[in-house]
């Protein structure tokens, strides 16, 4: 069997997922668990990590590269950010040593954008971003990466130039859950509806500014000509995507090749949304991304 060389971990605010990784880059084991930075902060962050590495074996020298809500100003220790323009390799050289550990532990810093009229940060994601370009990448990408807040990533020639945030996962859970659209979705089972949800990324995409209008027509357009209410959820989730999609396409950005990096049903519906508007991607999994990222990492930082 290979000899673990280093432990990676992507720390979020509610996931925690580490993997004992060998030289080669090969994963010999794994954890995962719901005790992400909101958890960890009220057990201890070190307790946290230590139970799941004498859960994989790792040995009490093993070096840890984390990434995530781990190095958050509420984490276990502030890493900060990088500001834009951002070059990826920046984040690599910019990572902090937790202090007062018996071995080596370092969290990678996030990317902060300054820019007075459009400020936003992201924490995480840009290990994804590493792991799915790459150190070196050239050219143009655009990538978009979905989630409870989505980003919008511009790369030129590896260097992250701009970003946008988007709350979009986490405005069709208050939507959901605490609008009068609560009852239209009310009862909804697993069934999912394709042609609504398509239709309604058409109509938000085409028409971003009526999109108050397009969301309230989901409950009235279920009162007077029925509906069921999974239709409905689909009706919110392409509506609220397709808003997403005509903000993030316009402009010289649109030009760009795009980079879909996400997973499991999110990865479903947006793959769904560029090929309703017609725009091109390449689909990386997200996991995937944060992995290889968080390898690359381990391997400059440590030259394993």
């Amino acid at each position: 069997m290979s000899e673990a060389a280093y432990v990676a971990v992507d720390w979020g605010t509610s996931s925690f997922r580490l993997w004992l990784v060998d030289r080669a880059g090969n994963v010999l084991g794994e954890r995962r668990s719901h005790e992400g930075m909101m958890a960890a902060g009220k057990v201890g962050f070190a307790a946290v990590l230590q139970s799941h590495l004498e859960a994989v074996g790792a040995a009490p020298t093993l070096p840890v590269i984390i990434c995530g809500m781990a190095g958050a100003r509420q984490g276990w220790i502030e890493a900060g950010y990088v500001d834009t323009p951002a070059p990826l390799a920046s984040i690599l050289q910019r990572a902090v040593a937790v202090p007062g550990q018996d071995r080596d532990i370092r969290i990678l810093p996030g990317i902060a954008q300054r820019d007075r009229e459009a400020p936003d940060v992201m924490r995480g994601e840009e290990t994804q971003l590493l792991g799915a370009l790459g150190l070196n990448a050239a050219g143009d990408a655009l990538v978009c990466m979905p989630g409870t807040h989505s980003k919008w990533v511009s790369v030129h020639g590896g260097t992250v130039e701009r970003f946008a945030t988007f709350m979009t996962g986490e405005l069709f859970g208050v939507i959901s859950r605490e609008t009068i659209l609560s009852h239209a979705v009310a009862g909804a089972d697993e069934a999912e509806d394709v042609d609504a949800f398509k239709a309604a990324v058409v109509a938000a995409f085409e028409r971003p500014a009526f999109a108050a209008n397009l969301l309230f027509q989901v409950r009235s357009g279920q009162l007077l000509h029925g509906g069921t209410p999974s239709s409905a959820r689909e009706k919110i989730s392409g509506t609220l995507i397709g808003l997403e999609l005509a903000a993030g396409l316009t402009g010289e950005a649109s030009k760009a090749g795009i980079t879909l990096v996400a997973s499991g049903r999110l990865q479903m519906l947006y793959q769904l949304a560029f090929d309703t508007v017609a725009v091109p991607i390449r689909s990386i999994e997200a996991e995937d991304a944060a992995r290889r990222g968080l390898l690359m990492a381990a391997a400059a930082i440590w030259s394993v």
